[in-house]
């Protein structure tokens, strides 16, 4: 983060040609608020130091005993000694020491301890921080609010929120936030029992991982060439949202996208073929989700057995059972025993506390080798004004500190790719077999690879280019483009192979969609 930091103010000075005093005024002036905090840090650079030096005289960035020092780019022409030390005492003369050195993380900062606690709260319990009624859903956006879930509709009532069967056809009150209720002054039939009854209603949840929780640091945060206060206006929510945007995601977006692509999503297209699903998703996905975390992840699921409608549930932990920052990294990949009794484990307990004709779908884990063969020498975002950081020097560096986010995957080492490769796909014929063997009482099964061939060849041909399918910063996560491709992908193979699982068509979506319409709603 600091790295980042130093990296554009530098580049800002550069850019506008000004100093770098000038340059980290204009950073702070560009990010809001109690945010301005992290822009301070950069007040040591000189010709001499880059960002590596700053940040490690700064002790935001530490060297073990014994352990290389990591760097992102070239070392300075004199000694990193004589460097380090002036950098030290600038720290000391601008107060820095006192504010900065020694913080293991942003958290620590000044301003950002409180919404830290916040994050922490909803990390640690993954619920909505705001949920006055405690039925898990929210009527605030982030901190695991309606963007994670369908938004509740009354949060001091427990027994009114998304996905539950219609109370006495919601003659007086929209009780699953669906927004059908009342009674036609036609007929005296209730809306709710005329558009809905026997339209095999059913939400979507999501147990998953970044992936699948839509991971983004956007662009614009690090291209200073385009950059302005505009780019960092999304920062609040982003931060509150653990870098994350489930509301773009591939199973349950619903709302425009404003980072790039197109909003396609598993939700949304069950929602037009069934208006009475509306509202009725649920992400549980984490940074770091893997079978052996999601144990207990999959503990903040909001599905009642008795009084809630059927949900299509995705397993989708895609890479981090073989991802891992560790430098002996093939010694902490998940075994196939391991995932074996992991994923049966979760389905005992979904098939406890899902309502009966659910619906499970088991997605395999990617072959990661896409990533270094598609982006090791293209020029990363923040390489891009000198064209001196490419994504193979970000991986090392990465890497090197031990927070890569995969280390078999994003390596030179091609071997160590391929054993990676080799160990996610043991992993997926894993939970092939349990799809094709186990019974539960509550839901059926079924497997699908994760669809990174078809989703390639599908945008290759539109005129795209492999490298635009993965986030651009981080160099690791699907971009907008392939999550929205992959909905299509998956849908498709749906309708062939299980069509029963996306439900009939709703005959009146049209007539449900102009009573809203009449009525000024939405």
């Amino acid at each position: 983060g600091c790295v980042l930091v130093v990296s554009v103010v530098e580049q800002l000075a550069q850019w506008h040609n000004s100093t770098v005093k000038a340059a980290v005024e204009r950073l702070c002036n560009y990010i809001p608020g109690k945010y301005q905090i992290m822009c301070h840090m950069s007040r040591c650079i000189d010709k001499e130091m880059n960002a590596d030096v700053v940040c490690h005289s700064l002790k935001l960035c530490k060297q073990d005993p014994g352990q290389p020092l990591c760097h992102l780019y070239a070392p300075p022409k004199v000694s990193w000694f004589s460097t380090f030390s002036k950098a030290a005492d600038c720290g000391r003369s601008f107060k820095l020491e006192k504010s900065f050195m020694g913080f293991s993380s942003i958290c620590a900062f000044p301003l950002l301890d409180n919404l830290c606690e916040k994050i922490k709260y909803v990390i640690r319990n993954k619920l909505p921080f705001e949920d006055f009624d405690g039925d898990k859903f929210s009527t605030f956006p982030t901190l695991r609010g309606y963007h994670w879930r369908g938004r509740d509709c009354d949060d001091k009532n427990t027994t009114v929120y998304p996905g539950r069967r219609p109370d006495n056809w919601d003659v007086k009150s929209d009780s699953n936030c669906n927004g059908i209720w009342g009674v036609d002054p036609k007929d005296g039939i209730p809306y709710e029992e005329k558009f809905c009854k026997g339209a095999d209603s059913q939400g979507v949840v999501l147990l998953g991982d970044s992936a699948g929780a839509h991971f983004h640091i956007p662009p614009e945060w690090m291209m200073v060439t385009q950059m302005s206060a505009k780019s960092f206006a999304n920062l609040p929510m982003a931060f509150s949202d653990e870098l994350d945007w489930p509301q773009f995601s591939e199973f349950t977006g619903f709302l425009n996208s404003t980072i790039g692509g197109w909003t396609d999503s598993l939700y949304l297209r069950l929602r037009r073929r069934n208006r009475c699903n509306h509202r009725d998703l649920q992400n549980i996905s984490q940074n770091g989700g893997s079978s052996g975390n999601l144990l207990y992840l999959i503990k903040s699921l909001a599905r009642n057995q008795l009084l809630d409608n059927p949900a299509i549930v995705i397993y989708a932990t895609i890479g981090n059972d073989v991802c891992n920052g560790d430098r002996d990294t093939l010694a902490h990949m998940t075994t196939p025993k391991e995932m074996l009794s992991n994923v049966v484990q979760a389905l005992r307990y979904l098939d406890s506390h899902l309502p009966n004709g659910s619906h499970v779908i088991l997605t395999g884990l990617v072959d990661g080798r896409f990533l270094w063969d598609n982006l090791h020498d293209r020029y990363h975002p923040l390489g891009q004004l000198n064209r001196d950081i490419t994504y193979s020097q970000l991986y090392t560096f990465l890497d090197c500190l031990q927070v890569s986010p995969c280390s078999g995957w994003l390596t030179p080492n091609e071997t160590l790719r391929n054993l990676t490769s080799e160990r996610a796909l043991q992993l997926s014929n894993v939970l092939k077999e349990i799809a094709r063997s186990e019974k539960f009482a509550n839901f059926d099964i079924f497997y699908m690879d994760f669809p990174l061939r078809q989703t390639a060849e599908e945008w290759h041909k539109m005129g795209g280019e492999p490298w635009q399918l993965i986030e651009p910063v981080d160099g690791f996560h699907p971009s907008q483009i392939a999550a929205a491709l992959g909905t299509s992908i998956t849908w498709q193979k749906a309708l062939h192979e299980w069509p029963h699982v996306l439900g009939k068509e709703n005959p009146f979506n049209n007539q449900i969609e102009a009573i809203f319409k009449d009525q000024g709603g939405h």
